[in-house]
């Protein structure tokens, strides 16, 4: 049974059995790997509080074959962010983050720039930051690192740019920008995305992680792009995010 050792970002931590839990870790080496942790949930237990999520944790662990279930041996805490813990409004900014990286990468399929932005993203989050703008350029960015870049160049549906075509609506189905004259022929569901909103998103793809602090969204331009990537996220793995009015309510 090999020894695998790696580092990684616990995106997830439930009960299993009676007195275990099966954790999964997000490794820029590995990918999305999953361990059961023996005993987690006993009251003398070697692993103490560090299974919960968001920690980045150096991991061992036993795993006989990739698909397999890995056992994990032992399990340090590397920085635990802790900020996240402290405002509700940013522990669910932080969960949108890992369910973001959970659904919509597969296991041992590993993706370095992913990693480096869920870190960055998580030692991003304050109560003293504007924690939904920083998830929704978080969201922008690792949808470029998945290939699923929605395309806001060209109307999705019959190819013509924007110089040739008035770009006014967004598929999340087709996952791009739809021309006036598709849209009226019927795509499915369309949301607005103006120019502005356009210009902001093409914006938070160019920037590297430590510059897209820079951008700001308020208004119309922030609400349309929230909706927008939300619906084409939905689209793509089936699953919606955690909302802010749900977990602070």
């Amino acid at each position: 049974m090999p020894l695998v050792r790696t580092r990684g970002i616990i995106i997830r931590s439930q009960r299993w059995g009676d007195a275990d839990r099966i954790v999964t870790v997000y490794s820029p080496n590995l990918g999305k790997i999953r361990g059961v942790a023996r005993g987690a949930r006993r009251m003398k237990t070697r692993f103490g509080g560090v299974l919960e999520p968001f920690g980045l944790v150096e991991l061992t662990l036993f795993q006989k074959t990739a698909e397999a279930l890995g056992q994990i041996s032992q399990i340090d805490l590397v920085a635990s962010f802790s900020a996240i813990r402290e405002n509700l409004t940013v522990m669910t900014a932080a969960a949108r983050m890992v369910r973001m990286v959970e659904a919509i990468t597969v296991d041992r399929d590993p993706n370095y720039e992913m990693f480096v932005a869920l870190v960055h993203g998580l030692e991003s989050l304050s109560p003293e930051t504007d924690v939904a703008l920083t998830t929704l350029l978080f969201q922008i960015h690792i949808l470029g690192h998945t290939g699923f870049r929605p395309q806001l160049d060209s109307c999705t549906e019959c190819g013509q740019s924007a110089r040739q075509r008035t770009l006014q609506w967004f598929s999340p189905r087709l996952g791009g920008m739809v021309c006036e004259e598709c849209g009226q022929r019927g795509v499915g569901r369309m949301l607005v995305l103006s120019r502005g909103s356009v210009a902001f998103i093409e914006q938070a793809r160019r920037l590297s992680l430590p510059q897209l602090s820079r951008l700001k969204a308020m208004g119309t331009v922030r609400l349309e792009v929230e909706s927008a990537m939300d619906a084409y996220f939905y689209a793509v793995v089936g699953k919606s995010l955690p909302t802010f009015e749900q977990w602070v309510s």
